[in-house]
């Protein structure tokens, strides 16, 4: 049986993969076949979790190859809090919620504000599972602010094996979060600048250059 993850984006996707990485009876990606289309775009190996925001908006193609036969685990968050991580990427180009208000959602109304539009899109995506999730049979849902509980019970639901403590502590590890920016802008990475790596990677060059030089 194959385990499908679906929800949002924002929501926990990569961490969610990380912790499967501890099942041993399942094979685990995340986003593997995202750039394929047509059949290639589905075919998943067999006893594989695969955790792709984008199979919410495959959901027709998804239910016709693999329907009442595979799991499938709604990830949620706090859909404000979603809302507002996604807003971050308003204006990326390759983001999910660029091509909703852009192309999705047409001639978007001037006056709708950005957050209203990402909570929009949030709503949609939910709900579209939630429906696609009422007949089938092996499911489960998995919600952010009852992580603990909720993947154990997921955990149990699917009969996994591996390290289960491994999984869970997974989740006290902060994955892909969103870019944190200082007062100037610039951009943060683990609440360091670029500018203030510089003196480091300097220090780190004179310190090998001897050494480098006699070697040459």
């Amino acid at each position: 049986m194959n385990i499908f993850v679906l929800g949002t984006g924002r929501c926990g996707t990569t961490t969610f993969m990380q912790a499967c990485k501890h099942v041993s009876n399942f094979s685990t990606a995340h986003e593997s076949r995202a750039n394929l289309i047509g059949e290639r775009r589905l075919c998943y190996p067999k006893n594989h979790i695969e955790v792709d925001n984008r199979l919410s908006w495959l959901l027709g193609r998804l239910d016709e190859a693999y329907g009442k036969n595979a799991f499938y685990v709604h990830l949620m968050r706090n859909e404000d809090s979603v809302a507002k991580s996604y807003l971050k990427r308003w204006e990326n180009r390759s983001s999910i919620v660029f091509g909703y208000r852009s192309s999705i959602i047409l001639g978007l109304d001037k006056s709708a504000e950005p957050l209203d539009v990402v909570r929009d899109m949030c709503q949609t995506v939910n709900a579209n599972i939630t429906q696609f999730l009422k007949d089938k049979p092996h499911k489960a849902i998995v919600r952010l602010e009852s992580i603990n509980e909720d993947f154990g019970a997921f955990w149990n639901a699917a009969k996994l094996e591996g390290n289960r403590a491994s999984a869970l502590a997974e989740w006290d590890i902060q994955h892909n979060s969103s870019e944190r920016r200082d007062t100037l802008g610039r951009r943060r990475f683990g609440g360091v600048t670029r500018v203030a790596k510089i003196p480091r990677k300097l220090a780190r060059i004179g310190k090998g250059l001897p050494g480098f030089i006699k070697r040459a």
